[in-house]
């Protein structure tokens, strides 16, 4: 039989044991963790995603070059009623900008910025009038655009300082324009001009680099008129070839021409023909009125008359308003003035 001491001694030493086995258990276990490395994290699905591009190196800025102007879009066909907008097809460059031409296949800014005219058909006299003086007063310019027949034709002098706004305002309206040329008249130098005007004194070449200047001024005219306000370069005209060869410089570039001196014969070396009577001058209202009804008479002696209006002066557009209003009731017809042309005799 066991004693209570030899019991107690062996329940220490199973305890013991037990303690023992743990540890050994324990450090195998952080032996083969040691080796295996952590834990590896959670896997978690990816989306399926397209790669993402990788953006490249901007390019070095190259020098900067001279940018070349860029060439204007094919003129598009204008709204019925309308005068076309500038045709790159009718213009080529000149020393100040562009210029007419005749086109390729023919066309001249006769014909292509002409407003329709009344057609052979029509017996009735025939009355243009051509009013210049337009672009130098903004206000009264915008105002005689509005108010004038549509089948007036207008003079742009080529002095104006902007005159695109104003030529839209036209065109809209169906109206043709024409540019004012700056002739040498009586009374020069106290008549003046301008500095860009041709000169009896110029050589040749003088003249025709500053008609280029008046050309190059805006696009879309049908012509030109010899016409500066008052002013009609009576000098310049009787110089019979400088005279010519303006004509000629005009013809060749599909223009038309006007001579603004009534009693002058007509145009020889250009499309054209000479105003009959000058309206404004003076310019009061019984004047203007005594001159309108002298141009309708000679319409209906001759079948056709054409005035010339120096400046659009609030009286003159009253006048002309009323006038043109009755004037097919009286038996005749107003029409644009490129459609009373008269062909060159001479064509060198």
């Amino acid at each position: 039989m066991q004693t209570t001491a030899g019991v107690n001694r062996r329940g220490w030493q199973l305890l013991g044991l037990y303690w023992l086995l743990v540890l050994l258990a324990s450090g195998g276990l952080f032996g083969t963790l040691a080796v295996m490395g952590p834990p590896a994290p959670p896997v978690v699905a990816e989306l399926s995603l397209p790669p993402q591009p990788v953006p490249e190196a901007a390019p070095a800025a190259p020098s900067p070059a001279p940018v070349a102007e860029a060439a204007p879009p094919p003129a598009a066909d204008p709204a019925p009623g309308t005068i076309p907008a500038a045709d790159p097809a009718l213009l080529e460059a000149g020393p100040f900008g562009p210029v007419p031409r005749i086109a390729v296949d023919g066309r001249t800014s006769i014909r292509f910025y002409a407003r329709p005219g009344p057609g052979r058909a029509e017996t009735r006299p025939r009355i243009a009038l051509v009013v210049g003086g337009l672009g130098m007063n903004a206000v009264l310019s915008e105002q005689a655009i509005d108010r004038l027949p549509a089948q007036a034709t207008l003079a742009i002098n080529p002095y104006a300082p902007r005159p695109g706004g104003l030529l839209d305002r036209a065109r809209g309206r169906g109206m043709e324009f024409l540019v004012s040329l700056p002739l040498e008249p009586n009374g020069y130098p106290a008549n003046d001009p301008g500095d860009r005007a041709l000169l009896t004194r110029l050589s040749p070449a003088q003249n025709e680099e500053r008609l280029l200047w008046v050309l190059s001024r805006f696009q879309g005219y049908v012509g030109a008129v010899g016409a500066l306000g008052a002013l009609r370069g009576e000098r310049y005209a009787a110089l019979s070839e400088p005279f010519g060869t303006l004509q000629e410089h005009l013809r060749r570039r599909g223009l038309l021409f006007l001579d603004a001196r009534p009693g002058a014969r007509n145009p020889d070396r250009a499309w054209g023909r000479t105003v009959d009577v000058v309206v404004d001058e003076p310019a009061t209202r019984t004047e203007i009125d005594m001159k309108l009804g002298a141009l309708e008479r000679l319409a209906r002696e001759r079948g056709s008359a054409m005035g010339l209006i120096g400046d659009p002066t609030p009286v003159l557009v009253d006048r002309v308003e009323a006038w043109s209003r009755s004037l097919e009731e009286r038996g005749a017809v107003l029409v644009p003035a490129s459609s009373l042309i008269r062909r060159p005799e001479v064509t060198p």
